[in-house]
């Protein structure tokens, strides 16, 4: 159509992209309308690479940058004629100037956006310019589908740092804006100009600690390298036991198999119940170690657990494909839950290198000294869900051991095998054998940890039924009264007014809805739809989750792998049985033949009258819609606090006003703006919820690790060993 490839400047592979378009024009014999663009919009680019934890970014981070790559994709355009016809997408006069110069006689076009750079361009069309064609082109579409689009251009041309803003300042040297790049990065070199580079992906949350590394999978190389690493890591078959004061139990219980979710008929290994001596002899050999554990110092502690994080980065291939085939995430899904628990331990690590070390000094009075510090309670019982299995499991046992107390973790039973890796990483890493010790096992095993008074304190990730038995037990036990650490379910929510961008609205509820088969506690289950857009935004969700590739997790084409186990697939389907009776059913996608020895189920959208046909949380991959009127926002809100659970709720919405107004209202843990809502950076987004949905304090957050701490204060009279502290005259009248 003559418009042809456009290639973006500003990506730091432009050159190698054009030197592989050269050889595939050459080799047919054809000549590639090329069309060359800045692309100076590149923050989503930068975004993402931080997100993803990659080496470094796939893009120029500075304006300066991006101008050169330009002029030198530039004059490889024009340095091959047979095999490009150049178009130059330009605003800023410098590059028409450079492109004229160096075309020569060789045909090219610009080309400008419609309604911009008409002054600039007057000159170049027609005999009497510069005699070069330039092509006007436009977006073509629905007003709606147009605004973001035309907007993106105008934040684009009304940065600082362009040539269109810039022509418009009058107070700006002509010299200046027209500046060759090349000549001014030769300046700052000549002139050593300090420049303020952005830090790299893996550094942005530098000096506290690393970014964990990610992996890109947009190439078929790493997609590949990676599977095949994968399967090799688990190629024999694992056993699975209690790890008491270092030691593997096998005896005891008979053996049960660890059986894949994808198929039924695969399995990883073997595992076994840990028995009442089991229980028993982890709880006498913690409590023995635990204020050893304690005087060691938080900044000792902190290097054990640094060292653990980059041991599980080194083991991240092994840790993926046990995840993947454990509990049915796919690869995607698995490298993030790794990348997390990285995180964890890393923050966790500067927290007790920050918090956990010397003593504070308080207020002091004539003849003594005050100091207060921050010791471990015991022994604490963490027990986490199968859920998140290695990042879940891990950051609970990794905060109570920064704080100083030893621990007795017990993962679900029906995800052992992740945790049982990750003990055995913890105790390479440093964590005395007889600090640290994992339990296997069911709800039997864990209610013989929770009802003994050796246990200092519960550490809870689960239902809230389960959270409320634990309640219980601590509360009837005659002994000191500990802390009870829960982070429960939700009915999560997502919020749409009319102002939000359907594109990006539903890109984050396909995410936040149907990622990791919709099994994170922090998943999408209600949408509400302001009602004048909800019937376009249905049509769009619709045809995104018929596009969803349901399959094996370990295949990279997988969108959907299976739930956790047949019991789960089974109360999700009588529930959306239920919803076809009590709702309007929008999508329910057929499973492909072959998925019949797995627990799978289909992702699925119902749209219901109000949020209270829910009475409990649905955990799986089933959304449901609730339409509400313009100006009844209020009503919203106060569904959603009326369930009683508060864990995560997101708000789509372009007026500040409405995000401002449910951050007031809403009584939930974790509010989102605009984006989807089932990822917390340790450190970064604290994660923990409200009401029934948890009792506090966030996990990743400054607050978290003090629950897992006691704290002591020491009064020293000095005076009777000769010594005397006299305040300042300033302190005595200084009631702060």
């Amino acid at each position: 159509n003559g418009l042809g490839i456009a290639v973006q400047a500003y990506s730091k592979r432009a050159i190698p992209m054009l030197r592989w378009l050269r050889k595939l024009a050459l080799s047919h014999g054809k000549r590639i309308p090329l069309r060359l663009v800045k692309g100076a919009y590149w923050d989503s680019e930068i975004k993402w690479a931080q997100e993803l934890g990659l080496a470094d970014y796939a893009v120029l981070t500075r304006k300066l940058h991006t101008d050169v790559s330009y002029l030198a994709c530039m004059r490889f355009l024009f340095s091959d004629v047979s095999a490009f016809y150049p178009q130059i997408a330009t605003h800023n006069a410098h590059s028409v100037a450079a492109a004229m110069t160096a075309a020569g006689n060789t045909d090219f076009e610009y080309q400008r956006l419609h309604g911009m750079g008409e002054a600039l361009f007057e000159d170049v069309l027609g005999a009497d310019g510069l005699g070069r064609p330039c092509r006007i082109y436009a977006p073509v579409g629905e007003h709606d589908v147009l605004l973001s689009y035309l907007v993106r251009r105008l934040l684009e041309n009304g940065a600082n740092t362009s040539f269109v803003n810039r022509l418009s300042d009058l107070d700006s040297p002509i010299s200046h804006i027209v500046m060759d790049p090349v000549e001014r990065l030769e300046k700052e070199r000549h002139e050593q100009t300090p420049v303020k580079s952005l830090v790299r992906p893996r550094d942005v949350f530098w000096p506290d600690r690393k970014n964990s590394k990610g992996l890109s999978f947009a190439t078929a190389r790493t997609r590949t390298h990676v599977v095949s690493e994968m399967e090799a890591a688990i190629d024999s078959e694992f056993e699975v036991g209690p790890i008491v004061a270092g030691e593997a139990h096998t005896g005891g219980n008979a053996a049960t198999w660890m059986l894949c979710p994808h198929n039924r008929g695969q399995r990883l290994g073997s595992t076994r119940s840990a028995t009442p001596d089991d229980v028993e002899m982890a709880l006498a050999t913690a409590t023995a170690a635990a204020w050893d554990w304690d005087r060691r110092g938080g900044t000792e502690r902190g290097k054990i657990l640094q060292l653990a994080a980059d041991i599980f980065e080194r083991d991240h291939t092994q840790l993926m494909a046990v995840l993947v085939r454990e509990s049915g995430k796919t690869i995607a899904s698995a490298l993030a839950e790794v990348r997390q628990t990285v995180d964890s331990l890393r923050y966790y690590a500067a927290e007790a290198r920050q918090v956990f070390v010397d003593p504070q000094t308080l207020r002091s009075t004539t003849g003594e000294v005050n100091t207060t510090r921050l010791r471990g309670r015991g022994v604490f019982a963490c027990i986490s869900p199968w859920s998140s299995p290695l990042a879940g499991f891990t950051s609970q046992v990794a905060a109570a051991l920064a704080a100083g107390n030893s621990v007795i973790a017990k993962p679900a039973p029906q995800t052992p095998l992740a945790a049982y890796l990750a003990i055995k990483i913890l105790h390479e890493a440093g964590v005395p054998s007889e600090v640290l010790h994992v339990l296997t096992g069911g709800s039997v095993v864990g209610a013989a940890l929770t009802k003994d008074p050796r246990i200092a304190g519960v550490a809870f990730t689960g239902s809230t039924a389960n959270a409320w038995d634990i309640q219980k037990t601590l509360a009837d036990r005659r002994g000191a009264i500990q802390p009870f650490i829960a982070a429960t379910g939700g009915i999560n929510a997502m919020i749409s007014d009319s102002s939000a961008l359907a594109e990006h609205l539903v890109r984050d509820v396909v995410q936040s809805a149907f990622q990791n088969a919709g099994q994170n506690c922090a998943s999408a289950r209600v949408l509400f739809l302001q009602d004048d857009t909800a019937d376009r935004v249905i049509e769009m969700l619709v045809g995104a989750v018929n596009e969803l590739t349901i399959g094996d997790p370990m295949a990279f084409t997988t969108d959907i792998g299976p739930v956790i186990d047949g019991d789960a697939q089974d109360r999700l389907d009588a529930h959306k049985l239920n919803m076809k009776h009590q709702g309007r059913e929008l999508v329910d996608l057929a499973l492909p033949a072959g998925l019949r020895f797995g627990s799978y189920v289909a992702p699925s959208i119902y749209e219901v009258q109000t949020m209270e046909a829910l009475t409990q949380e649905v955990f799986g991959p089933v959304l449901h819609i609730v339409r509400f009127e313009r100006g009844y926002l209020d009503r919203v809100v106060g569904q959603i606090n009326q369930c009683g659970f508060g864990l995560t709720l997101s708000v789509h919405s372009r007026i500040s006003a409405v995000g401002e107004y449910v951050e007031d209202q809403a009584r939930v843990g974790n509010l989102y703006l605009n984006r989807q809502q089932i990822s917390a950076v340790p450190g970064v987004q604290p994660f923990g919820g409200m009401g029934l949905s948890g009792s506090g304090p966030q996990a990743g957050g400054p607050n978290y690790l003090l629950r897992f701490a006691q704290e002591q204060t020491r009064t020293d009279n000095i005076t009777a060993t000769g010594g005397n502290i006299r305040l300042l005259a300033h302190d005595l009248s200084d009631p702060d």
